[in-house]
């Protein structure tokens, strides 16, 4: 676990220390299955065990650890079912979402800025690509689907997402390190966008399912290479 590394800032040290764990865990530096100690990660982040006790706890109800009898602790192995669910969820939301903001997308200052912010992850995310920067790629294709949830103003459905997208992300972050980087992704962002200026409700909703999909032929590669990964 020496790949965590200590947490300087001392503000909201529970947050950072609930953040730092869940980032290890969905991009598998903290394995699926490996045991997962109070005490050892206090001493790595360098701040003392409350804070972990309740960032533990937060992950625990997000199912990302797992507490087993004499109540040791591992991390989660990635569930199938758990996968699909959190994909469907995603899915249905980020549609509704993502047709509201096609349909108020307007001239205003708001969305050209929020163009211009988009439009430089997408940039930086080409970058990632060139330099096959698996991290670096996966932080920015959220980035792009969250600048497009804040255009909602919705905050309740930002939150509700980020909590239950955790087992989708992990199996996510794992097929992106298992395959090749490609601009496919990137494309259909870039239409993605394209179909937002343009108030096309109807392409936004089809590209948006298809974006989401192809999880069962990825399941099968995985789950065959890394089966001690997975669950049910």
């Amino acid at each position: 676990m020496d790949l965590i590394s200590p947490i300087k800032n001392t503000k909201n040290l529970g947050e950072q220390a609930y953040e730092t764990l869940r980032d290890s865990i969905i991009t598998l530096k903290l394995e699926p299955g490996q045991n997962i100690y109070e005490n050892e990660i206090a001493t790595l982040l360098d701040i003392s065990r409350t804070p972990i006790r309740d960032a533990f706890h937060s992950l625990i109800a997000e199912q990302l650890i797992e507490v087993l009898p004499q109540r040791t602790k591992i991390v989660s192995r990635i569930s199938e079912q758990k996968v699909k669910e959190s994909a469907f969820i995603r899915m249905s939301l980020e549609r509704s979402a993502f047709k509201l903001v096609a349909s108020n997308w307007d001239q205003s200052n708001k969305y050209q800025k929020a163009e211009r912010q988009i439009r430089r992850i997408l940039d930086e995310q080409e970058e990632a690509l060139e330099a096959q920067d698996i991290d670096q790629f996966f932080q920015l294709h959220e980035a792009f689907h969250n600048s497009i949830l804040q255009l909602t103003g919705n905050e309740t459905l930002l939150q509700f997402i980020s909590r239950v997208r955790g087992n989708l992300d992990r199996f996510r972050y794992l097929a992106r390190r298992e395959f090749v980087l490609t601009g496919h992704s990137v494309d259909e962002h870039r239409e993605l966008l394209t179909f937002l200026k343009n108030r096309d409700e109807q392409k936004v909703e089809q590209l948006v399912d298809h974006h989401m999909g192809e999880l069962d032929e990825e399941l099968a590669g995985l789950r065959e290479k890394y089966p001690t990964y997975f669950t049910d």
